[in-house]
């Protein structure tokens, strides 16, 4: 068994530090990446990013090398030091907003707010200022949620399936009528031909994605890769077995979901409910 070595004395940055770890492990075996992934089961193009700082896989692919490399628990510790790192929420959603660009399809579901995508300027000013978000870097996000609403404006715009949680349609901006904005901007998306907008009602059986709101993007390669993410943090998922866990997840909350008829229907009797201005 090799020997367990110190965290310290090479790379203190916990990303690099991990792939840097993998890189030598693999050359003191003397596999390719090939030999890998048919030794662990998974593709080997996954370990070659890993070991190229591009991700960081998930907490199972780290148990299965510390068991073939005989290292213990030192890959799944310097992993939990790179997944708790946190600059890499900010280097994981960028990689993700360069897959969004390119993907083929996209499928989201949302248990507390409306995706991007969709989102309206005045609605995408609440969350962010809600987030903490001031001054200019507010003005830029905003700016760039407004850009990317193009993606799926444009003539050979990708699919896009988003399924809201009945409470995200519940939950009115204080600004009756920045919300009545965003709800025409809903309904008139859901009228697209790339667009399918479905609603889960409230009272609906318990499922997977109870608390997790998730994106899928199908990509020019073949792969899908998810996207998870809650108020405080967002994980990039490309790891097969993990995205299809995640996939049986969502299409049970697909069947538990209104139709996009009714989801349509359910849209307008929300906007029909928000508050007129007075007049004067």
């Amino acid at each position: 068994m090799p020997p367990r070595r110190a965290v310290t004395g090479r790379s203190q940055e916990p990303r690099q530090r991990y792939a840097e770890e993998l890189r030598l492990l693999r050359a003191q075996k003397g596999d390719s990446l090939r030999q890998l992934g048919d030794a662990l089961g998974w593709d080997w193009s996954l370990f070659g990013k890993m070991e190229s700082g591009q991700t960081i896989g998930g907490p199972e692919v780290a148990e299965a090398l510390d068991q073939y490399y005989g290292t213990q628990r030192l890959l799944l510790t310097l992993w939990e030091l790179a997944a708790g790192d946190p600059t890499q929420f900010r280097e994981r959603y960028r990689r993700y907003m360069a897959l969004e660009a390119e993907a083929l399809s996209l499928w989201h579901y949302g248990v507390s707010t409306i995706h991007g995508l969709l989102q309206t300027p005045g609605y995408a000013h609440v969350l962010l200022t809600a987030g903490g978000i001031k001054g200019e870097e507010l003005t830029r996000q905003v700016e760039a949620r407004a850009g990317r609403r193009k993606l799926l404006a444009v003539e050979d715009a990708p699919p896009f399936r988003t399924i809201l949680s009945e409470a995200v349609l519940r939950t009115p901006l204080d600004d009756a009528e920045q919300w009545r904005k965003q709800l025409e901007h809903l309904a008139q998306a859901a009228e697209r031909r790339n667009i399918i907008l479905q609603v889960l009602p409230q009272g609906s059986a318990p499922h997977g994605l109870v608390s997790t709101d998730v994106m899928f993007l199908r990509l020019p390669d073949g792969r899908t890769v998810a996207y998870t993410e809650n108020a405080h943090r967002g994980e990039l998922i490309e790891e097969t077995s993990s995205v299809e866990r995640l996939q049986r997840a969502y299409d049970a909350v697909r069947d538990l979901a209104l139709s996009p008829a009714e989801s349509r229907k359910f849209v307008t009797r929300m906007l029909e409910e928000v508050p007129c201005e007075p007049s004067t």
